[in-house]
């Protein structure tokens, strides 16, 4: 009866380990190998730190529950870190990746493999550079499919789109940020923004290269929108196209149907957009969504535009691609942004408390001061929260953290 006992307990064990095989997800490996690559936009032509040569970087595609193993080898000038932007990384803090906080960087000629830990994120994140500006072109998107064998809670869509917004500096706009943060000076403005890296019809020597969605007429298409936009929110739209938003940050939102969105820096959209229109071209337009003075305006103007372009026979010579001058929002149109941030909705209820016994007060401000420069004196800007600047520390705050929890525990 012993042995029967004891052989019923393996074979329980034994099933029990092949489902939590099955829970965990699959396991990826990948290779990030940073270098500088030249570019040519803007009719000049630059040098710029990127990921596999590509700009934007390579996507992560997984699904739902998986873990990726990333070995970031830096062959670049700068020194940088990569966070998985969105990612929660259960108990796995020592690979989240911001600079100084869990990790100290990644010197030139050196190598760090990051274990990323996906839980219950569906939908479209992003990854970058966690140093200085190196963000600006160390970036790339990941793509989180439903765990294998569920589906989507809307429509499964017939093909899918990655459009990754970024900010375009003709000069090198790390070295620029490093005299900024000496000096106190202002945040350089970008040149021109971009789609997946290219600044569209509207920018000086741009039109040959703008980046080309290819649909197929009576289709449904996801479309994954990041905004890897330096400091910008965003207004897009598809000329004479509807937008359904049906997810945002990899989390499902309650689908709504608008014609213009508003994004955030560091934010991504999953948006179906289907093709019911005539043959031919439409663009895709974003513009900034400025909230601050009015009288301030050294701010980006610039239309970025890619083209949507339906497959099939167009009339010769090409007519100009329809802009959506109706949809897309000005500048400055506050309301409109208040209006798009008040449909988002979570697809699930949630349960949140209400009890408030502990209320904290973090103050963030950028506060100006008397700057001595070689004689000159100048006004200078310095961020704080709760009137304390940050300086750089000689170890990560993590590390700090364990290594020393006795001593910071001690009165």
């Amino acid at each position: 009866m012993g042995l029967k006992k004891e052989f019923l307990l393996l074979i329980i064990l034994a099933l029990s380990f092949l489902l939590l095989l099955t829970v965990e997800g699959k396991v990826h490996y990948h290779d990030f190998v940073l270098k500088d690559k030249n570019f040519t936009r803007l009719c000049s032509t630059k040098s710029a730190l990127v990921v596999n040569e590509s700009l934007p970087g390579p996507v992560l595609y997984v699904n739902k529950g998986d873990t990726v193993f990333v070995n970031v080898h830096n062959q670049g000038g700068f020194k940088v870190t990569i966070h998985w932007h969105g990612v929660k990384q259960p108990r796995n803090p020592w690979s989240d990746g911001p600079e100084y906080v869990t990790q100290c960087a990644i010197q030139p000629g050196t190598n760090f493999t990051y274990e990323v830990i996906f839980s219950d994120e569906q939908g479209t994140l992003w990854w970058h550079a966690h140093s200085d500006w190196t963000r600006n072109t160390v970036q790339g998107a990941i793509v989180i499919y439903p765990e294998e064998g569920k589906s989507y809670p809307y429509p499964k869509p017939d093909a899918e789109e990655i459009l990754v917004l970024g900010s375009w500096y003709t000069y090198d706009v790390n070295l620029v940020v490093e005299q900024d943060l000496a000096t106190g000076a202002d945040l350089p403005v970008s040149d021109a923004y971009t789609i997946n890296s290219q600044p569209g019809d509207f920018c000086a020597c741009s039109n040959e290269s703008t980046y080309r969605w290819q649909v197929d007429s009576g289709k449904t298409y996801l479309l994954r929108i990041v905004n890897a936009i330096m400091n910008a929110e965003v207004f897009l739209a598809i000329a004479e196209h509807n937008l359904t938003i049906v997810g945002m940050d990899a989390a499902y939102l309650k689908p709504f149907v608008t014609s213009y969105i508003m994004i955030g820096p560091g934010q991504t959209m999953d948006i179906l957009v289907t093709t019911i229109q005539s043959v031919g071209r439409y663009y895709i337009a974003a513009r900034q969504f400025y909230t601050g003075k009015a009288t301030f305006t050294a701010y980006d103007k610039t239309n970025v535009t890619a083209i949507l372009e339906y497959s099939g026979n167009h009339t010769l010579p090409q007519a100009s691609p329809s802009f959506p001058y109706t949809t897309v929002p000005s500048y400055t149109d506050y309301l409109a942004g208040i209006n798009f941030r008040n449909k988002l909705r979570s697809l699930y209820n949630q349960t949140v408390p209400r009890n408030i016994t502990t209320r904290m007060y973090i103050v963030a401000s950028v506060n100006r001061f008397l700057f001595n420069n070689s004689g000159n004196v100048t006004i200078s800007l310095a961020a704080s929260l709760n009137n304390v600047t940050w300086v750089n520390p000689k170890m990560d705050v993590l590390q700090a953290y364990y290594r020393f929890a006795l001593f910071l525990h001690l009165d």
